[in-house]
């Protein structure tokens, strides 16, 4: 059973603009699952539907096997959302509003998990404070919370490390992976790239309000190409790029440094064109393609933009 199937989904607000065009792809059951997209692309309209604020213009969603018009409350148990916006009452301790989220879905006598949870997002000793003297850090990590409490089977997080420092960030993904591991069904919005290359097994990609790319988060970079980047130090100033190295599109970066772009396939001519070269070098930096440049290329460059 998937655990979110979505087909031909379309949404038109008021205003004309057509936010969402014939989306559909499917999230399995156990997924860690990467939903990437520039700013307008149209993620946040569509985990909007998921969760219940929007209303869908056409075409069929389901979450758990239930289809979301037809029985909202079941599909409401079954998810959680952490929201990019930050929102909490200022009147009430971070306890009582997990305490209010648990009534929210008709569960009570939840102190247990509650605490359990608290724990696990090193929330405990800012158990009885109030939200409004949390810190940024720590406002997001009571988001996350509030998404659990109700112990959902898919998990959705909407740049959840936006503004978020290193150590939280890398706490989180660890909590996340092992809820993962213990059978949550995670789906992911990022603007950190590197971190759907290194959690998620699946990613697609939105543009427009549509679909542009969905595979195997290895075999999606792996499909544009084996292109490498050479970047080149040089231990004196270069006044101009070298001839042998024009094939390779190159770009200076600075008076001592050059990045060339070629494929795997071509590793021997670029041997042969840094033999000829007459300044000294004194680093090399290779990077195959990353998750990065895969999106670069399928968004700002279908659309011109770069």
């Amino acid at each position: 059973m998937s655990a979110i199937k979505i087909e031909n989904l379309h949404k038109t607000y008021a205003s004309g603009v057509h936010a969402l065009k014939g989306l559909s792809f499917e999230i399995k059951k156990g997924e860690f699952f990467a939903l990437l997209g520039p700013n307008g692309s149209g993620k946040t309209t569509m985990i909007n539907i998921l969760a219940g604020p929007t209303i869908k213009t056409s075409g069929t969603v389901k979450i758990g096997g239930t289809d979301i018009e037809k029985d909202r409350e079941k599909t409401k148990m079954i998810l959680g959302v952490v929201p990019q916006e930050i929102s909490f009452d200022s009147f009430f301790s971070v306890n009582e509003v997990l305490i209010l989220q648990s009534g929210y879905y008709g569960i009570k006598n939840n102190q247990k998990y509650i605490d359990e949870i608290l724990e696990k997002l090193n929330l405990q000793d800012k158990k009885h404070a109030n939200t409004r003297a949390l810190s940024g850090g720590m406002k997001r990590r009571l988001l996350v919370a509030k998404a659990l409490v109700h112990k959902p089977k898919v998990l959705v997080l909407d740049e959840p490390t936006a503004g978020v420092d290193v150590e939280l960030r890398h706490n989180l993904w660890h909590y996340m992976r092992k809820l993962n591991k213990e059978g949550l069904t995670i789906l992911l919005t990022t603007h950190y790239l590197e971190e759907a290359e290194s959690l998620c097994t699946r990613t697609a990609i939105i543009d427009k309000g549509e679909l542009v790319a969905l595979q195997k988060t290895k075999d999606l970079i792996q499909s544009m190409g084996n292109a490498k980047k050479l970047t080149l130090t040089f231990g004196k100033k270069v006044s101009k790029i070298p001839e042998a190295l024009l094939p390779f599109d190159p770009k200076k970066q600075n008076d001592h440094e050059i990045i060339l772009h070629f494929e795997t396939q071509d590793i021997n001519k670029i041997l042969k064109a840094l033999e000829s070269i007459k300044y000294p070098i004194v680093d090399l930096d290779l990077q195959g393609k990353k998750l990065e440049d895969v999106f670069i290329e399928l968004t700002y460059n279908r659309n011109g933009k770069l």
